[in-house]
């Protein structure tokens, strides 16, 4: 089987819907503020983009989450608390949006090789265990080379702060997988979406 080498209009579409769904779960909790538990902001955005990966696939997902980075960068207020411009580049939380994405492009893949409902929570999880590896370390560099970091600051406990957002980020995860599998067998599979994928 051929391989297509270009984008269609139904792959846009959905890439797009994606940098739209990134954007509004950045700011979820300026749409509904009782999101904010413990004065802990619930985001969606590692939510929304496992669920790019296992929906739209490796290259759609990967390429919807590159649009949400790159339209941030360019001003675009559409990261966490409406934030946005190259200056963001700069942000120790950066690393998390620059995982997005990995993790999309690699829950992508996994789905892509084994349809499965244990392959699909799999991938999530896997998934979310990335971003917060590739987040956290990136977090912890920017404090030690380049941001003014706070006093007293370790590798430890830079870990410590993600403990509170990780049971929401796991719970969200698996949900991700149940959902993406349920769309996938009850309606992705006969969509014109996955289908235009078997034309050469």
């Amino acid at each position: 089987m051929q391989k297509r080498k270009h984008w269609s209009p139904l792959d846009l579409t959905m890439g797009s819907m994606f940098v739209a769904l990134m954007a509004v779960g950045a700011n979820i909790t300026s749409i509904a503020p009782f999101m904010v538990v413990g004065g802990v902001p619930i985001t969606l955005q590692t939510f929304f983009s496992i669920l790019a990966g296992l929906m739209l696939g490796s290259r759609v997902g990967a390429l919807s989450m590159f649009s949400y980075m790159i339209l941030g960068l360019a001003g675009v207020p559409i990261f966490a608390q409406f934030r946005g411009g190259a200056v963001m580049a700069l942000s120790p939380t950066f690393g998390f949006i620059l995982s997005f994405i990995l993790i999309a492009y690699l829950a992508g893949k996994m789905v892509e090789k084994k349809r499965t409902f244990p392959m699909y929570i799999s991938a999530a999880l896997v998934a979310m265990a990335i971003n917060y590896i590739f987040g956290t370390n990136w977090m912890y560099a920017s404090y030690m080379l380049w941001f003014n970091a706070p006093e007293g600051i370790n590798y430890q406990m830079v870990w410590y702060w993600m403990i509170f957002p990780l049971p929401k980020d796991v719970a969200l995860s698996i949900f991700a997988g149940v959902t993406a599998h349920r769309l996938e067998k009850g309606v992705i599979s006969k969509s014109a979406f996955r289908n235009q994928k078997k034309v050469a």
